[in-house]
């Protein structure tokens, strides 16, 4: 069998990468319109419906279940491993087509899928943390790398990430061109990133961006649940004519 050139070598790994990157846009279009059905279906809790012990809207478990974090897997009982074997295959049977990491909440061992069940709201706790984390000190511009990202519709956009990755590590980003979201199919590391500020400009346009899209989902949940409360007024009123 004939050995490929490097010019052909070079043309598959480029195909291998496009795939990848089409993926990952495919992948996250698929999380970007479940989150709008959680929009549209009022599937958020608020924290107070989260306190007062409502079931997950996506897949009916209880997300305080009151009986603390599994142990570390080496600490199991043979009886306790085998109750987490059997939640495991359970959890494996009901979401093994949903491609997507699985989270509980700590202290309780019910546990959820990222694709199914909507993320829990945040504690005025957690909020406060993530206020002080996002309000520290920016990085330095000097300890950062600029990355030139050829993203799947073919326009080149530039990102900056901290010097110590030796790839750029996020598949999938925003094309200010296309208006939407683009997996990466090739990315370069040009240098330095440019002027002092930068970064910390980047980070403030990302945060507010994240920001703005947090307020949208919030307001269609709102819009969502009066138009579930409008409903069920009109049907409680018909019901009793």
């Amino acid at each position: 069998m004939a050995q490929r050139t490097g010019e052909q070598r070079e043309h598959m790994a480029l195909l291998r990468a496009r795939r990848a990157a089409e993926a990952a846009e495919q992948d996250d279009r698929r999380m970007e319109e479940r989150r709008r059905q959680w929009q549209r279906d009022a599937a958020y809790l608020s924290r107070a419906e989260l306190e007062a012990g409502e079931p997950c809207r996506g897949c009916g478990l209880p997300l305080l279940d009151g009986l603390g974090d599994w142990p570390p897997l080496n600490q199991l009982t043979p009886e306790r491993r085998g109750d987490y074997e059997q939640a495991d295959a359970r959890f494996r049977e009901r979401h093994r087509d949903c491609r997507s990491h699985r989270w509980s909440m700590a202290g309780h061992q019910s546990t959820h899928c990222g694709y199914c069940c909507p993320p829990p709201p945040l504690s005025d706790r957690q909020v406060k943390q993530i206020a002080q984390i996002l309000s520290a000190a920016p990085a330095r511009t000097e300890d950062l790398d600029a990355w030139d990202l050829t993203l799947t519709c073919g326009h080149v956009v530039r990102r900056t990430q901290h010097r110590d990755h030796d790839r750029y590590a996020i598949g999938v980003t925003d094309c200010p061109e296309c208006g939407s979201r683009r997996g990466v199919v090739t990315s370069e590391r040009t240098g330095p990133a440019g002027k002092p500020g930068q970064a910390t400009e980047d980070r403030l346009a990302a945060a507010l961006a994240a920001a703005k899209a947090k307020l949208d989902r919030q307001r269609a949940a709102i819009q969502a649940s009066e138009r579930a409360v409008v409903d069920l007024s009109e049907k409680l009123n018909n019901a009793g004519t």
